[in-house]
C-alpha cells in the first residue's frame, strides 16, 4: 500500500512512512493510493467478532507489511486492553432506530483514544527497530492533546510538544494535559484559537530543515493512521446494526473533518452507510461550505462544545482530493486561495460529489444545552455537549435507516456545561485521579 500527499508534490510514502511523518513534506496530508474493498461476504464474517480481531481485518490491508501480522494482532490488543468496557465502543439505543455509539471508554475518555492507543504502540514499535529520536507535535482543541499525551509520556526516545487554546479549552482538558509528570511531556497554552495553534503546527512542518533535524512526528488527524484506526468503529457498529444486508447512516459531530472523513472511508471500503451526517455548532463553516458551495472564513467564537471551535478543517482537505477525482492541482489551488484570500468556493463537480457523500447540519448554543436536557429527559443518559450537537442535528434526519450518532466524550470532561443544562453534576468514572477532576483544587 502507498502514501500520496493531496498537493501532489511530496515523495509517495509506504505506511509506516507516512505514519511517521505525518503532514507531507508539501503542507498536503496523506491518503491511501487506493481504497481496498471489502465484499459483502467479508463484512458478514464480522458478526460476532472481538472489536481487536475487526480492527485487524480491516486495517491490515491499509498497513501493509509494515508491521508483522503477529505484531500487528499483539499491538491492536494491548491498545484496547485499559478501555473500560468489553465492547470497547457499545452502541446503545435511545429511539426508534436512533443510537448512540460510546467512543468514550478508553483513558482519557474521549474518541481520541480509540487511535492514539494504538499509534502510540505502533510508533513505539517502529522506533524500538530503527533506534530513531522523534518530537512529537500536535494542535488540540482540547482532546486529541490530551490523549497524546497519555499514549506517549514517558516513552523512550519522544518528546511530545502539545499547542493548546488558552482559556478555550474545559477545566479537565487542561488538566489532563498539564498535570502529567513525565519530563519528556511539554503542554504549551497558545494566546488564540486551535486554528493558530494548527497553523503553527503546519509553520514548524513546512520548515523542512527544522523538521528534519528535530525528527518532528504529527498525531493530530493530519496523521492518516489516525483516520485509519477510527474507520473501525464505523465497521463494528454498521456490523452490529445488521450490515451487509441493512444500511446505516451515522451523525457526527465534528471541527476538524477526522471523525467523518474516516466514515468516508468505511463507505468507500464497500459499508453501507447510507447517509453520513456533518454535525457542527455555532462554528459552522462546514455546514455553510456544503449547504452554500463556499469555504471562506468567519472567525471562530467560543462555544460549550469547545473541542469542535475549529474553522480550518483539516481533513477537509482530504475529501476535497476526493471530490475533485484525486487532481492534487485543483486542491493546491483552494488550499492557496484558503491561505492568502480566506477562502474558495468549491468547483461544482467537487461540492456535487461532497453532497452526495455528507449531509449536513447545526446546532447553536441554546439547541445544544437544549439537547443535553432533552436526552437525559427522554432517555436517562447525561451526554456532552459536542454529543448534544449530533444529537439535536441528527433529529432532522432519523427515519426508516437506522441512524448511529457518535457520543464523542464522557460528559463529565464537560462538567458546567452539563450541569447548566440539567442541573446535574456528572460523575466520574471511580478510577480517576482527583488531580484531573477539578475536585479538591
Amino acid at each position: 500500500m502507498r502514501y500520496v500527499s493531496t498537493r501532489g508534490q511530496a515523495p509517495v510514502l509506504g505506511f509506516e512512512e507516512a505514519m511517521m511523518t505525518g503532514l507531507a513534506a508539501d503542507g498536503g496530508l496523506y491518503v491511501p493510493e487506493r481504497v481496498p474493498a471489502m465484499s459483502a461476504a467479508e463484512i458478514a464474517a464480522l458478526a460476532g467478532l472481538s472489536y481487536e480481531e475487526v480492527a485487524f481485518r480491516v486495517m491490515r490491508p491499509f498497513v501493509g507489511e509494515a508491521f508483522g501480522e503477529e505484531e500487528f494482532r499483539g499491538l491492536i490488543a494491548e491498545s484496547y486492553a485499559g478501555f473500560g468496557h468489553a465492547a470497547r465502543v457499545p452502541i446503545v439505543q435511545i429511539g426508534a432506530n436512533h443510537f448512540l455509539m460510546e467512543l468514550f471508554h478508553g483513558p482519557t475518555l474521549a474518541f481520541k483514544d480509540v487511535a492514539m492507543q494504538l499509534i502510540g504502540r505502533l510508533f513505539r514499535a517502529s522506533l524500538a527497530r530503527s533506534g530513531r529520536r522523534i518530537a512529537i507535535v500536535g494542535a488540540t482543541s482540547g482532546d486529541t492533546g490530551s490523549a497524546a499525551i497519555e499514549a506517549f509520556r514517558g516513552v523512550p526516545g519522544v518528546e511530545v510538544f502539545i499547542l493548546f487554546p488558552h482559556g478555550r479549552v474545559s477545566e479537565v482538558q487542561r488538566r489532563q494535559m498539564t498535570t502529567p509528570a513525565e519530563a519528556n511531556v511539554h503542554a504549551i497554552a497558545v494566546d488564540g484559537t486551535f486554528d493558530d495553534c494548527q497553523a503553527r503546527l503546519k509553520e514548524m512542518f513546512a520548515d523542512r530543515r527544522f523538521a528534519e533535524e528535530v525528527g518532528l512526528a504529527g498525531v493530530n488527524s493530519i496523521n492518516w493512521a489516525r483516520v485509519l484506526a477510527q474507520v473501525v468503529y464505523y465497521v463494528t457498529a454498521a456490523v452490529a446494526l445488521g450490515a451487509p444486508h441493512r444500511a446505516v447512516s451515522f451523525t457526527v459531530p465534528t471541527g476538524n473533518f477526522g471523525d467523518i472523513y474516516a466514515g468516508l472511508i468505511a463507505r468507500r471500503m464497500g459499508l453501507p452507510v447510507e447517509r453520513l451526517v456533518v454535525a457542527t455548532n455555532q462554528n459552522d463553516i462546514l455546514h455553510r461550505t456544503l449547504t452554500g458551495g463556499e469555504y471562506r472564513k468567519a472567525g471562530v467564537r467560543p462555544s460549550i462544545s469547545p473541542s469542535m471551535d475549529i474553522e480550518v478543517a483539516s481533513n477537509f482537505e482530504r475529501a476535497l482530493h476526493d471530490a475533485h477525482g484525486g487532481d492534487s492541482a485543483a486542491v493546491r489551488a483552494d488550499m492557496t486561495a484558503l491561505r492568502e484570500e480566506g477562502g474558495f468556493r468549491v468547483a461544482q463537480g467537487a461540492l456535487s460529489a461532497l453532497r452526495d457523500w455528507f449531509a449536513s447540519g447545526r446546532a447553536s448554543e441554546e439547541e445544544t444545552s437544549a439537547a443535553i436536557a432533552r436526552t437525559l429527559r427522554e432517555t436517562g443518559h447525561l451526554v456532552c455537549p459536542h454529543t448534544a450537537v449530533g444529537l439535536h442535528v441528527a433529529a432532522g434526519f432519523l427515519g426508516a435507516v437506522p441512524m448511529v450518532t457518535l457520543a464523542t466524550a464522557h460528559p463529565a470532561k464537560f462538567p458546567e456545561a452539563v450541569e447548566a443544562a440539567t442541573g446535574l453534576r456528572p460523575p466520574f468514572p471511580r478510577a480517576w485521579p482527583t488531580c484531573m477532576t477539578g475536585r479538591n483544587g
